[in-house]
């Protein structure tokens, strides 16, 4: 079995793959103090509580936007699995030209995403929307090349900064409003927040098509934990939540010796 593993800001996604077979994923809260042992035991912990034995894990595939934890979880695979795990980072055979200016600055978790949207839509155009703490797009070719792509506050951290940075504005619950012109504070914030965010992907899929793939329609590939709120919008052709850990499988497979 192979255990992959995304660290995000918010939250680390993990995914265990038996053969070509997603069989478990999980979550669990990204603390950057976490221990080596409170990892360990926490990926050993939900793999047997699911019906699956951990000694039976071959192999373990990471990517980390959250640097300060990557020590931790690569010490908690040595000593809960007696094995290195694999870090998807710069130098890493992805398959991708990557044409950003400075190639090392792409994130592992959006080099992950294009993997895995390559994988499952070979030889088309790609844009790849996470919907995570930020929501970011990413434009693919045909060919392969990574083009790069735009970053913006997610929805959650939209929220934060309504509730933070007013006197007087509450937090709420991430949600589909009935309305766009909501008759409640609450429910204005909550349209803000979603027909904001359908605006912001609508306007990022038509410039990336005029910008990067010269009018050609690209498959739109939504992820993340929010891309489901939004699937009977019609943004999407594709919505793949476990983007990331198909892309890091794949990713392992392409730098096996």
């Amino acid at each position: 079995m192979i255990l992959t593993i995304d660290v995000g800001n918010t939250q680390i996604l993990g995914g265990l793959f038996e053969g070509a077979e997603l069989v478990l994923q999980f979550r669990r809260i990204t603390s950057a103090g976490t221990s080596s042992d409170e990892l360990g035991l926490f990926l050993r912990s939900v793999i047997r509580e699911n019906g699956f034995d951990p000694g039976l894990v071959k192999e373990i595939v990471c990517c980390s936007v959250v640097p300060s934890i990557n020590h931790s979880l690569g010490s908690a695979c040595l000593k809960y699995f007696k094995m290195e795990a694999f870090f998807v980072q710069a130098g890493t055979k992805t398959g991708l030209k990557i044409k950003y200016n400075h190639p090392k600055d792409v994130g592992a978790d959006r080099i992950a995403n294009a993997i895995g949207g390559i994988l499952l839509h070979p030889d088309k155009d790609l844009i790849i929307i996470d919907m995570g703490t930020a929501t970011t797009f990413d434009a693919i070719t045909f060919d392969r090349n990574y083009l790069g792509g735009a970053i913006a506050p997610g929805l959650k951290m939209s929220m934060l900064a309504l509730e933070t940075g007013t006197a007087k504005l509450p937090s709420v619950e991430i949600a589909r409003p009935e309305h766009a012109c909501g008759n409640s504070t609450i429910e204005a914030i909550q349209a803000g927040l979603y027909y904001g965010h359908i605006g912001l992907v609508h306007e990022f899929i038509y410039r990336f098509e005029a910008e990067c793939f010269q009018g050609r329609k690209p498959v739109v590939i939504g992820t993340g934990g929010f891309a489901r709120l939004f699937e009977s919008t019609g943004l999407f052709s594709d919505i793949q939540p476990n983007l990331v850990l198909l892309g890091l499988k794949k990713a392992l497979e392409l730098n096996r010796t």
